[in-house]
């Protein structure tokens, strides 16, 4: 059974992150107050993006990382920017390139 990570902004602006097996159902739910207590709180809202997987484990594996994500780089995935997402860890901002030096890796090696 497939899966969805899905991402909602909400009436006040914040971004919600989740994942689901069925995305129009789940959406319903959210937008009627039945989804989570958070998107209940700050209807309405709107998907803005999601991404599709082969099952539920890998949606709600990519759900939990992409929740941990700062707003910035959450809208960098949200606008297509991919190649900002790097630059928008915060390992990589907090430490820059001698982070990278530590561990002998490039740029490109950075996981997101």
């Amino acid at each position: 059974m497939g899966g969805y990570l899905y991402i909602l902004k909400c009436s006040n602006g914040a971004y919600y992150t989740g994942s689901t097996i069925n995305l129009e159902f789940r959406l319903l739910q959210h937008q009627s107050g039945l989804g989570a207590n958070y998107t209940r709180r700050h209807l309405p809202i709107e998907l803005v993006y999601y991404e599709e997987f082969q099952n539920i484990d890998e949606a709600f594996y990519r759900e939990k990382q992409v929740q941990g994500w700062s707003r910035k780089k959450k809208e960098a995935l949200i606008n297509g920017e991919q190649n900002n997402l790097p630059k928008l860890s915060k390992n990589y901002t907090q430490f820059g390139s001698s982070l990278q030096q530590a561990q002998g890796s490039n740029k490109n090696d950075l996981q997101y």
